[in-house]
């Protein structure tokens, strides 16, 4: 039995990005992977199908305590995969639900943690549910806010955007490497080598060029035109929607600026997320 190293973040923050990288680095492809195959090259917690077997009721049907209560079954199923690492997905706090760990210390090998700007999360994620910017405001400072059950995933813990980027990074570890979604931008290869490195992984300049090149927004975009995206949601015209930072500038209002701001003050400070003015 392997263990499982996770792939961490917020929703909306960089995950697939990250996923599409190593996708394409492990695999060392002339041309790049398929982005509907990711799945079977990263594993997400919250598929229902780990929970199967532990509790013949659909996921709509069991209680938040009654999930927690599988959980670390379901993360032990997960690390049986493989008797190497596991990289698993994960858009889940690092907090305690039913006084049950949503990660489960006994099965986790460590983890990459993706942090993005909360006012370029909350353009990006109202595109994703198809909702206003002043609805995911609301709903990114929400102690509470989750995912809904549904037939195939049990709900995903987000809390709110502060507990989950604190949840994370609030403790420095040799099993934590935090990456910001800017500096994967602005410096891709440096963010993208480090990156490999925490993995133990050194690849040769060609082979990480070629990983980033093919993970590009770019490429990612033109593949999710030629054969869709099975991670889309149907009220999205596209999932690559823009993939740059800095784009709240011209989408949010002063007021909806100040409303993240002041909700979020002190972790956007600790990663310098801070506009000038607010």
């Amino acid at each position: 039995m392997g263990h499982i190293l996770w792939l961490a973040s917020y929703p909306k923050s960089g995950n697939t990005w990250l996923r599409a990288f190593l996708h394409n680095l492990f695999s060392n492809a002339r041309e790049p992977v398929d982005i509907n195959e990711m799945s079977q090259f990263t594993h997400g917690d919250s598929n229902a199908k780990w929970f199967a077997g532990l509790d013949a009721r659909p996921p709509t049907d069991l209680t938040k305590q009654e999930i927690a209560a599988l959980r670390p079954q379901a993360h032990q199923k997960i690390a049986e995969t493989s008797a190497d690492t596991v990289m698993v997905k994960t858009h889940n706090a690092m907090v305690n639900q039913a006084d049950v760990p949503m990660i489960t210390p006994a099965f986790s090998a460590g983890a990459i943690y993706v942090v993005r700007n909360p006012l370029d999360v909350a353009v990006s994620y109202a595109d994703h549910l198809g909702v206003s910017f002043d609805q995911i405001i609301e709903a990114m400072g929400q102690k509470d806010f989750q995912s809904p059950p549904s037939a195939t995933h049990v709900p995903e813990v987000y809390c709110d955007w502060s507990t989950h980027v604190n949840s994370w990074t609030q403790t420095s570890s040799a099993g934590l490497h935090v990456v910001r979604y800017e500096d994967m931008q602005k410096n891709p290869n440096a963010a993208f080598r480090s990156i490999a490195e925490f993995m133990g992984v050194k690849p040769p300049r060609d082979r990480l060029k070629r990983a980033i090149q093919f993970s590009s927004f770019k490429v990612l975009r033109a593949q999710e035109k030629r054969r869709g995206f099975v991670e889309r949601t149907p009220v999205q015209k596209s999932f690559f929607r823009q993939g740059k930072a800095d784009g709240w500038r011209q989408a949010l209002s002063d007021a909806q600026v100040d409303a993240i701001v002041g909700r979020h003050r002190e972790q956007m400070t600790k990663f310098d997320y801070i506009p000038e003015g607010f």
